[in-house]
C-alpha cells in the first residue's frame, strides 16, 4: 500500500504541479500569468492575475506537497479548493465528458485530492520522516478538507459578472 501511494502522490502531485506552473510561469506550454490573468478577467474573477496567482500558487504548492507527502492533508487540501472553483465555474455547464470541455477531468483530480487526504500520504513520505504523522488522521483531513471547500465556495462568491463589451461609436452614431 504504501508503494501504491507513494507512485499516486508522485504521479497526481508533479501533475498538478506542472499544471500550477502552466499559470504561473507559462511553462509546458502554458499562458503564465498575463494570459492566465486575463482569462480570470474574462470569467469574472478581478483582478484576474490576482486570481490567477492564487489557482497557479495553490495547484504548483499543493502538488508539490503532496510529491512529497508533506503536511498530510494541506496539499490535497489546496488541489481541491482550485479544482472545486474551476469545477462549478468553468465545466459544470458543459456537462460531464472532458470532451465538451465537462466535469469529468476536474472532478477526478478532486477525487484523488479527497482519496490522498483521507488515506495519508503513506510510509514513503515527509511527513514520517520528520514526524509529522499526526497530520495523517481523519479529524486533520476532515479539518482541511471543510476549509477547501469553504474557499472554494468564497471563491466562486468573489466573481462579478464580467464586463459588457462597449457599444461600438458606428453603432451609437446610427
Amino acid at each position: 500500500m504504501d508503494t501504491a501511494l507513494l507512485i499516486g502522490r508522485l504521479f497526481f502531485g508533479l501533475g498538478i504541479a506542472a499544471h500550477g506552473a502552466q499559470k504561473l510561469f507559462g511553462w509546458f506550454g502554458g499562458y503564465g500569468l498575463a494570459g492566465t490573468g486575463g482569462f480570470f478577467e474574462q470569467l469574472g474573477f478581478r483582478p484576474g492575475r490576482l486570481f490567477a496567482a492564487a489557482a497557479a500558487l495553490g495547484e504548483s504548492v499543493g502538488g508539490a506537497l503532496v510529491a512529497l507527502g508533506l503536511l498530510g492533508p494541506v496539499g490535497p487540501a489546496l488541489v481541491l479548493l482550485v479544482t472545486l472553483v474551476a469545477t462549478i465555474v468553468v465545466h459544470l455547464k458543459n456537462g460531464f465528458f472532458v470532451t465538451k470541455n465537462g466535469v469529468e477531468l476536474p472532478m477526478l483530480y478532486a477525487m484523488g485530492a479527497l482519496v490522498l487526504a483521507f488515506t495519508g500520504p503513506g510510509r514513503y513520505a515527509l511527513d514520517r520522516l520528520l514526524g509529522l504523522t499526526w497530520l495523517a488522521s481523519e479529524r486533520a483531513a476532515v479539518i482541511a478538507v471543510g476549509i477547501a471547500i469553504l474557499g472554494a465556495l468564497l471563491n466562486v462568491m468573489a466573481r462579478r459578472a464580467p464586463p459588457q463589451p462597449q457599444a461600438r461609436a458606428s453603432a451609437k452614431a446610427a
